[in-house]
């Protein structure tokens, strides 16, 4: 992940029983461009990924949220000349992590902003509807700062999986 994995997952724990980073079944993650193409790439990552953790049926949810989060980082966290010269910046970071009863989406990005969630009384606008799209998908979301080396921030989503049959 590039920072203490505890530190990225503290918000998790909220409600939940404890969640061990270390004790994740599975993790993956992707560099993701500094261009609008990339939410095409993320799409497909977690498509590959799902599939080889077997839990494909939940790609439909998952795969709008992480969507969403990376349109997110690409539109709102990223500075203005990172289009121009998308080698020279730090790029925007998928991290895909399964438990036995869960998975994780974050989006780890450089702008130290809050995501801001719009009304979503306001269907009729043409954007500002992500964050409402997150929640009403995700069984919870959030995010935090990072610490320690990287600078950013990472915008996360919780989905509850269905229990192995034994």
């Amino acid at each position: 992940m590039g920072t203490n994995g505890s530190t990225m997952l503290e918000p998790l724990r909220q409600g939940l029983p404890p969640l061990d980073p270390a004790a994740a079944s599975s993790a993956a993650s992707c560099a993701l461009p500094a261009r609008y193409e990339a939410v095409r790439e993320a799409r497909r990552f977690t498509r590959g990924t799902l599939d080889q953790w077997e839990i494909g049926d939940r790609f439909d949810d998952v795969c709008l949220v992480v969507s969403e989060l990376v349109t997110n980082a690409l539109r709102h966290a990223l500075p203005p000349s990172a289009s121009r010269c998308p080698e020279q910046n730090p790029p925007v970071r998928l991290h895909l992590m399964r438990w036995t009863e869960r998975l994780v989406c974050a989006v780890r990005d450089p702008s130290h902003d809050s995501p801001v969630a719009r009304d979503s009384d306001d269907f009729s606008a043409e954007s500002g509807r992500g964050l409402f799209l997150v929640d009403s998908f995700s069984d919870s979301w959030g995010w935090h700062p990072l610490a320690g080396t990287l600078s950013g921030k990472v915008v996360w989503a919780l989905f509850r999986l269905q229990r192995p049959a034994e």
